[in-house]
């Protein structure tokens, strides 16, 4: 017997349909004898239908009366499953945020967890064998009002409750069966992962990868919280087993659980990038904080940077990305600080950034040789390059991405058992 926390996301809870394969998978893990807790999104759709309501009843309203119109989403799903489970015979109870609680601080719309006190769920459902049907993406903020956790929060709840009930499993069901090697969609050969390391995991959801939400990776390998990323799409009553016996998906877990550690996992890319190059800036102390302080204070996050050397000793070049929802601010915030000078500004936002990422990199030379070489030989500029322990990001045109995907793809053998 295990404690279990199970996920499910929005399009595994999309109509009553849906939400009826989500109970049946639910009284499977039950039936099997496991002590079980689940977090619920909001039905496809409906946050974004929520996010508009707000929107357009006021451009400029409340954060806090935000929260309150978003996070009712997740308290239908969970009210809806939970009369679902209850129906099948489960004994089943809806769960709020607030009620559990799960206590955040007190940014509004963008909230982080701070505490959860799992004694009340564990003695329900250890106590009493009943399933927590929980509300996932919302909790409490210190001013007593219910707080939202950003897009894909829902994802950080499990992890967070899992590690707070001390669950020896978080399973994430979504629409896809585990972690490929890359997108399926643009590498038909791309491979499911059995085991992918927390790190590697953490590295892929930020570069790219939609699987996971970042905030739940981090959670995971903080707190040591085992997660299981599978299908709900498949039948509940006849789930596939892997050889070892593991129903079928990628498990994420810490490194020493992986036996035969690969030199590269996956190729991640993400097309939300925008470039921006200060041309004949001032080569001087003190010149990067000037150009990037008031990038920080107006929390637009900075990833790839370039500093040319100066050949004269007088002046550089400065070349960066951000993400592109935060473009247009980024070159305002340039262009209205008076803390440098520069004399021209270039940018563009037709750009990719490719990543290859593998703990095996660590031990093994010539892995980020053999990127560029393998890239150049398909004519690939590289506009940036940034770099880690686990690794390589390149910034390359928009168009090139999918060469570029499916040439890094095949160099490192990815789509070989």
């Amino acid at each position: 017997m295990a404690r279990l926390v199970m996920k499910f996301g929005g399009t595994s809870v999309a109509d009553l349909d849906r939400i009826r394969n989500v109970a049946a998978h639910v009284k499977r893990e039950v039936d099997a004898g496991h002590e079980v807790a689940v977090v619920v999104s909001a039905m496809a759709g409906k946050t974004n239908e929520l996010v508009s309501l707000c929107r357009s009843a006021s451009l400029l309203h409340d954060a806090r009366e935000y929260d309150a119109v978003v996070a009712s989403g997740e308290q239908v799903t969970s009210g809806l499953l939970a009369i679902v489970l209850q129906d099948m015979g489960v004994n089943a109870r809806s769960w709020q945020g607030w009620q559990i609680p799960i206590k955040t601080d007190g940014a509004h719309g963008a909230a982080r967890i701070d505490d959860i006190d799992g004694s009340l769920l564990i003695e329900r459902i250890s106590g009493q064998g009943q399933v927590a049907v929980i509300a996932g993406f919302q909790g409490i903020a210190p001013d007593n009002r219910i707080s939202t956790l950003g897009r894909g929060g829902s994802d950080t709840s499990a992890v967070a409750v899992a590690a707070a009930i001390k669950a020896d499993r978080c399973d994430i069901y979504t629409d896809v069966d585990g972690v490929y090697t890359t997108d399926p969609r643009i590498v038909p050969k791309a491979r499911r992962l059995d085991k992918v390391s927390f790190e590697e995991m953490l590295e892929m959801a930020s570069l790219g990868s939609k699987v996971l939400q970042v905030r739940s990776v981090e959670l995971a390998m903080v707190h040591g919280v085992r997660t299981f990323v599978r299908s709900s799409f498949e039948d509940p009553n006849a789930v596939r087993v892997m050889p070892n016996g593991d129903p079928y998906g990628t498990l994420i877990c810490d490194e020493d659980e992986i036996v035969e550690q690969q030199v590269v996992t996956g190729i991640a890319f993400s097309k939300d990038e925008a470039q921006i190059s200060l041309r004949r800036v001032a080569d001087k102390p003190g010149v990067a904080a000037a150009v990037f302080g008031p990038l920080a204070e107006a929390n637009i996050n900075v990833d790839m940077i370039v500093q040319n050397i100066s050949q004269d000793g007088k002046f550089t070049d400065i070349t960066f990305t951000v993400p592109l929802a935060d473009y247009d601010r980024a070159i305002s915030v340039v262009k209205s600080s008076d803390k440098f000078e520069y004399e021209s500004l270039e940018s563009a936002t037709d750009v990719c950034k490719v990543s290859v990422i593998g703990m095996g990199m660590r031990s093994h030379a010539g892995v980020a040789a053999g990127a560029f070489k393998a890239l150049a030989e398909k004519s690939i500029n590289i506009r940036a390059i940034t770099t880690s322990e686990i690794k390589i990001s390149v910034l390359i045109d928009a168009a090139y991405t999918e060469l570029a995907v499916r040439t890094l793809h095949s160099l490192y053998e990815l789509d070989k058992v």
